[in-house]
Order: C-alpha cells, then sequence, then structure tokens
C-alpha cells in the first residue's frame, strides 16, 4: 500500500499563513550575500544544561562564513523538507532517507551529503526484563517509531523487521511518537513493547537516550546506509552562499568539532562528504522505503 504522507499537505498548509510575499521577500534577502544564513531545524535537546547541538552549528557557522545565522524550528523532518521547497529557508541538514524523498522531488538542491558506513544504523530497544529476545518475538506486539520519515527511526527499522518475516500491519501494531524521544517514553510508560532508534543514540546516553545500562536491551540491528545525510539547499540559492557552504561545512563538521555538536557531531562529525551528490547516490534507498509503503521515485 502505498503511503499518500499526509504530513506535507498539513506542512504546505502551515506554511501558507506566511504568504507569497514572505517568502519572495525571503528569496531575496537570502541571495544578497551578506543576508544572514537560515536553516530549517527540528529541536535536538531540551536539556536546559546541555549546549544544544542547533546553537552550536549555528555559532560554527557565524564563526567560518561571517553571517549570521538564522533558526526555524519546524516539527518534524517533513517540514523541513517542505521549508527548504518553498524558499522560506536556505537550507537544512537530513538524515538519509528525507534526503531521498527530498531529492526525489526535484524541487531541492543536494549540495552535499555524508557517505555512510559499514555499522548498522537502528536498533529496536526493549526494558531489560522485556521477554522479547529477538526480533521475531515482536509478532503481535506494539513499536514505537519515532517520525514517518525518520531514516533511523522508521524506514530502516522496518526493514529490519521485514528481514525478520514481520510486516508492518498484519505482525505488528504500531505508532509514531513524533521522535525519538517520544519513543522512548512510550516504551518506559508500557505504551510500546519495543522503541525502534538509532544505534548512535543508544550510544550516547542522557539526555539524548533514558535509559541507564542494566535497563534496556538491543534487540536486532539493521543494514548500514549508502549515505548517513545530506545538506539540501534551495534551488533558487544564489552561487556565491551554495559556494560558501560546500567551503566551509566540512570545516564546520571536523573531527575536533563531534562533542561541540553532540547528536549532529555524532552523526556526521569526522565523515567524509561528497559535493554535488547525484539523484542516483540515493537510489539503494527506493527499494528499503517501499517495504515501509512509501515510494520515493517520482514524488511530487
Amino acid at each position: 500500500m502505498r503511503r499518500t504522507l499526509a504530513p506535507f499537505i498539513a506542512v504546505i498548509g502551515a506554511l501558507a499563513v506566511l504568504g507569497t510575499s514572505a517568502c519572495s521577500s525571503q528569496t531575496a534577502a537570502a541571495n544578497d550575500p551578506n543576508a544572514p544564513l537560515t536553516i530549517a531545524t527540528m529541536p535536538i535537546s531540551d536539556d536546559p544544561t546541555a549546549v544544544n547541538p542547533i546553537e552550536a552549528l549555528a555559532a560554527l557557522l557565524k564563526k567560518e562564513t561571517g553571517r549570521d545565522v538564522k533558526i526555524v524550528d519546524v516539527p518534524d523532518y517533513l517540514a523541513v523538507v517542505e521549508a527548504i521547497r518553498s524558499d522560506h529557508v536556505d537550507f537544512g541538514i537530513m538524515s538519509g532517507f528525507p534526503s531521498a524523498l527530498a531529492v526525489s522531488t526535484g524541487e531541492v538542491d543536494a549540495i552535499m551529503a555524508w557517505k555512510g558506513s559499514d555499522d548498522p544504523v537502528s536498533t529496536c530497544v526493549v526494558l531489560n526484563d522485556s521477554p522479547v529476545q529477538k526480533l521475531e518475538d515482536l509478532k503481535g506486539g506494539k513499536v514505537a517509531f519515532a517520525d514517518q520519515a525518520s531514516s533511523s527511526g522508521y524506514f530502516m527499522p522496518v526493514y529490519m523487521l521485514h528481514e525478520a518475516g514481520l510486516e508492518r500491519d498484519r505482525d505488528y501494531d504500531y505508532v509514531f511518537a513524533g521522535g525519538h524521544e517520544g519513543s522512548f517514553a512510550a516504551l518506559s510508560q508500557g505504551q510500546a513493547d519495543a522503541a525502534c532508534t538509532a544505534v548512535m543514540l543508544t550510544k550516547l546516553g542522557a539526555p539524548m537516550f533514558p535509559f541507564a545500562d542494566g535497563e534496556w536491551r538491543g534487540v536486532g540491528e539493521s543494514p548500514s546506509m549508502p549515505i548517513m545525510g545530506s545538506v539540501l539547499a534551495r534551488t533558487s540559492l544564489d552561487d556565491d552562499t551554495r559556494t560558501l557552504l560546500q567551503e566551509k561545512l566540512p570545516i564546520i563538521f571536523g573531527e575536533e568539532n563531534k562533542e561541540a555538536l553532540g547528536a549532529l557531531g555524532a552523526s556526521f562529525a569526522g565523515k567524509e562528504m561528497i559535493v554535488d551528490p547525484a539523484p542516483s547516490d540515493y537510489q539503494s534507498f527506493v527499494d528499503i522505503a517501499e517495504v515501509a509503503g512509501v515510494t520515493l521515485a517520482g514524488l511530487k
């Protein structure tokens, strides 16, 4: 069954209130090489004692480019894509599947991408006293996914479960928890038997991963991904700004900034970057996405 991705409709409606003139003025201002850089992002950390990775990214962007940076918070991955498509922001940083989804529309510009590693992307977390010992034990149970456009919190886990012989809707129930944090909450509150998430998050510890050693177990591991994430820009971005981002982002995401960038650093810092990735670089995501009921190719 093909998923229609209804959130795109909701996001379009939400952004429409900004008005056509607002989008036009945004584009005109951002094509000024001295205008602030605008980036769409989802909140990554609510911990008041920790440095927010997005604020750290903004500070590094300002330092390296000499331009002010404006952060535009949006609720989910699809809203990031729509903010870029509608010229409301200059760029956003996305994981593999939402990047492939966005690139398939032909309405965003993939200016850079991070190559994947051979490491597994996702696992399904269960509480330590759970009777679930392997993925097959989730048959008849309920799984909490992060977001329906999340690489590590949906697409890769669904594919992992599929490879274990479990099909969504037929073999297990599921809920979209609104993010990784929500899926962890669903697990801890007994609303799900497992929370499928990024292996990387389980290694970060609090506040990104709320379970202490001895409280949880990982069940199963997904395959790796050829592309871990992308920098997606609006197609109307001026050449000077595009080139500036391509020159400075590899510096910003250098190994020395890994700790400061928190979850962003854990995902991308120090990894090899591809300049101007081709649509064909995302082709391997299509088959996995279709297992999840989403057709990426030609999506408009």
